[in-house]
């Protein structure tokens, strides 16, 4: 049997469509941020594709559906990555990434070697990252350690057991694996990561308005489902900006189209309504 590591269905398969993104985004000479190792990730991927029967046109589909989204989703990057200068620079020292998917920030941002990066997703994720990242040889400026585990398990406990100090303010990273769950997970997750929180601690939540029919989502759906037709959970009984307030959170919302002003992307939504929550452990 042909040895494939790369994912190609599942949520896994989504790190794989933003690591294009990111090494197109690395390509501009106006570049938002700088990748280096998304084409490793990228030339690992196509190459296990290209072993699978029908695996070079679900490739070619993969690519189609990342440069779809490819405008918004760089800018999402971008803007994340502000967010975790700003936590670092406001002394956060513990960053956790949840569906860390194929991010390098412990390696691209030049963090600070006292920051440690917790980086949780599924092991069959990992079973592709690690390999990859060995044969580039690079070496990640944080204290980078990894939890291949499933967010709809109890991961709390194995988080600590990697040296994680609820005493400690930490920033909490989410680019959009936590709607993947279903409700009650998603709530579990947010209700976790709040209890692990001490004062200063961060975390943002995504608010946007997107039609799950319209086709970039629904062909995303089709490659994520295994052609299968699954559809992300519906959104009744989520954490939403009320629940973090009641919980601990000091918040306040930033429209999309205000942040993205001065990156000079011509992406906006026009609608007031669409941006982040960004939210502060009292």
């Amino acid at each position: 049997m042909t040895q494939v590591n790369a994912p190609t269905a599942g949520v896994a398969l989504t790190a794989i469509g933003v690591a294009l993104i990111r090494e197109q985004e690395s390509r501009r000479p106006d570049r938002l941020y700088d990748d280096p190792l998304a084409s490793a990730f990228v030339e690992a991927a196509r190459r296990d594709f290209a072993r699978i029967e029908g695996g070079a046109a679900r490739w070619e589909r993969v690519e189609a559906v990342a440069e779809q989204f490819f405008a918004g989703r760089s800018v999402g990057v971008r803007l994340a990555d502000d967010r975790v200068a700003e936590a670092v620079a406001a002394g956060c020292r513990q960053l956790v990434l949840l569906g860390a998917g194929l991010d390098t920030r412990a390696y691209r941002m030049g963090l600070p070697a006292e920051v440690t990066v917790y980086e949780l997703d599924l092991p069959e994720l990992f079973a592709f990252k690690e390999p990859v990242l060995r044969a580039t040889e690079a070496t990640p400026t944080a204290d980078r350690r990894v939890l291949p585990i499933d967010l709809r398990t109890d991961w709390d406990h194995p988080l600590r057991e990697q040296g994680f100090r609820p005493d400690q303010p930490t920033h909490w990273i989410d680019e959009g694996a936590l709607p993947y769950l279903p409700p009650a997970d998603h709530l579990r997750a947010v209700a976790t990561l709040t209890a692990l929180s001490a004062p200063g601690s961060r975390f943002a939540l995504s608010r946007f308005a997107v039609d799950p029919d319209a086709p970039p989502y629904a062909e995303l759906r089709r490659l994520v489902a295994g052609d299968s037709g699954g559809r992300i959970p519906p959104d009744a009984g989520r954490p939403g900006e009320q629940w973090l307030v009641e919980h601990g959170w000091r918040t306040r919302f930033r429209a999309w189209d205000d942040m993205i002003v001065p990156l000079g992307r011509e992406v906006p939504v026009h609608d007031p309504a669409v941006g982040v929550v960004l939210a502060e452990r009292l």
